[in-house]
């Protein structure tokens, strides 16, 4: 068993179970980015430690290798098992004792456990405390802006509030640097009216499809099925987008080989990660995750940019809050009534014992007579969240694997693989109560398509304009490159100006704590 793919499993349950049990423990993508980077930035520290902190694997906490150390590998096992529990139980108290299940299901066995246990436990109290005064996510203190193309609440969803106004000021896991990105195109510039166009035909509510005048193509069904593949917002039974990316890099550590390991077509199973290289990339991927999400809501609050479905019911000047303008003739691209497809409000309706409605622990939806809408996230929508975390954690993978520094090209790392999301496994339900169909989706392209389709899924469910990914051309597509006042713009370039920064400083080798 390796006890690294065992506990991140586990940690990825306690995300899945936190948005479902009504308990509020590490909900929303800030909260469960932060979780996953204690987790396994612990269990790296566990393992480096035990192991006496061979070349190239250096301590994270700064700590000496313990007395005894190395440590045989069932002390090894004993102290990442240890520093898992430790943190998860801390974080998610509620969850206890499952995470005593687990533990105690781990088989852990032979000489030295005591020994290992201990130093997990005293790493995990290091870890936690490292992170004790990081900002929360409540939005007390805050004061929304009234001026025009600033971000206000949904208005179909209008209590929801405002989600991580001040956690974008906490220190940074690994990143050397507080990474920043040039503002959102200004409103009627050129870049801003193709995103408008392009967000109100394809983002709009299945009802309303039939309002879309000439000249707005509507979502197709491909689009639809990107939209809600990645989707993960929080809902019952699914968790975060962090969880979701783990997921699939799980898949590429069980079964692709690692080119630093030698070729061995007569036993695969040797090709693939050892224990080390788990450690380091699982700790490489949640470091980058748990960047993201700091940097991309320092971002988001600092620009401030109003959501498609503000922006597309106030396009007129004569609208919104703070408009001095009066008319009788609006602009006939401005739609009072539109309103997105939505971040999907999965299992909503779904019965039984664990499943509870995900909200109000993900404050963004609201339930009329049963029914929690789909809704639009309750923070600011530029740079897209799920663009940052989803190019962090994918092209620091990519690194890892060999991938050149500043390669934006399609790669091999997922070829022969499938994955299948749980927002559409055949057994999760739409916020109506219907169960979406299976639906198990290839990646030719490899990580790189995943960073670009993911981007531009948020579109599709009509939460985000397309530069909150990435800028594009009159052709729609991607200019990862283009910068505006000597910086990029997007939360995709910023996943990746963040993977590069963490990737290069660790040299490769594990994450290494900002001084």
């Amino acid at each position: 068993m390796d006890s690294i793919l065992y506990w991140n499993d586990v940690a990825l349950e306690a995300n899945r179970v936190s948005h479902t049990n009504g308990k509020s423990e590490q909900t929303g993508p800030t909260l469960s980015s932060r979780a996953l980077a204690i987790v396994h930035l612990g269990m790296y520290e566990a393992f480096a430690g035990a192991s006496n902190y061979p070349a190239g694997l250096p301590s994270y906490l700064g700590l000496a290798a313990p007395t005894g150390a190395p440590f045989g590998q069932p002390a090894i096992e004993a102290a990442i098992a240890a520093s898992a529990h430790a943190t998860l139980s801390n974080l998610f108290p509620s969850q206890k004792a499952f995470f005593d299940s687990k533990h105690s299901a781990a088989g852990l066995s032979g000489n030295g456990l005591q020994q290992g246990h201990l130093f997990g436990l005293m790493v995990a109290q290091k870890m936690l405390d490292e992170r004790k005064n990081d900002p929360g996510a409540g939005d007390n203190g805050y004061a929304a802006s009234m001026t025009r193309g600033a971000h206000r609440p949904d208005p179909d969803n209008p209590g929801q509030g405002y989600h991580g106004p001040f956690y974008g000021q906490a220190k940074l896991f690994a990143a050397t640097m507080r990474h920043a990105i040039a503002p959102p195109p200004a409103l009627n510039s050129p870049e801003y009216i193709r995103a408008f166009k392009q967000v109100r035909g394809q983002g709009i509510a299945p009802e309303l499809m039939g309002t879309l005048p000439p000249g707005y193509p509507p979502r197709t069904v491909d689009q639809t099925i990107i939209g809600l593949y990645w989707g993960y917002d929080g809902a019952a039974q699914l968790g975060t987008p962090p969880r979701l990316y783990n997921q699939i890099i799980r898949e590429i550590a069980m079964k692709k080989r690692n080119p630093a390991n030698p070729a061995n077509p007569g036993n695969p199973a040797l090709e693939v990660n050892t224990l080390a290289q788990n450690a380091q990339l699982f700790a490489f991927v949640n470091a980058a995750m748990g960047d993201a999400g700091i940097l991309a809501w320092e971002q988001k609050y600092v620009h401030d940019f109003w959501r498609p479905v503000v922006g597309i019911r106030e396009h007129d000047e004569s609208m919104g809050p703070a408009s001095d303008q009066a008319k009788d003739n609006i602009n006939n691209d401005c739609d009072p009534g539109w309103l997105p497809f939505g971040a999907p409000s999965t299992n909503s309706m779904a019965k039984g014992e664990e499943f509870l409605p995900s909200y109000p622990i993900y404050p963004c939806g609201h339930a009329i007579k049963g029914l929690v809408k789909n809704f639009t996230p309750p923070f600011p929508a530029y740079p897209s969240g799920h663009a940052t975390f989803g190019a962090a954690a994918f092209h620091i993978t990519r690194l890892f694997y060999g991938v050149p520094a500043k390669d934006t090209k399609p790669d091999t790392l997922f070829n022969g693989l499938k994955f299948v999301s749980e927002e559409l496994n055949g057994i999760n339900q739409d916020n109506k109560g219907t169960v979406r169909p299976k639906h198990t989706r290839k990646f030719d392209n490899g990580l790189w398509q995943m960073i670009i389709e993911n981007g531009r899924s948020r579109v599709y469910l009509g939460v985000h304009w397309v530069f909150d990914a990435f800028a594009v051309d009159e052709n729609n597509k991607p200019q990862l490159d283009k910068m505006e006042k000597g910086k990029k713009i997007g939360g995709v370039p910023l996943g990746l100006d963040i993977a590069e920064d963490i990737f290069a400083t660790g040299g490769g080798k594990a994450p290494k704590k900002p001084l």
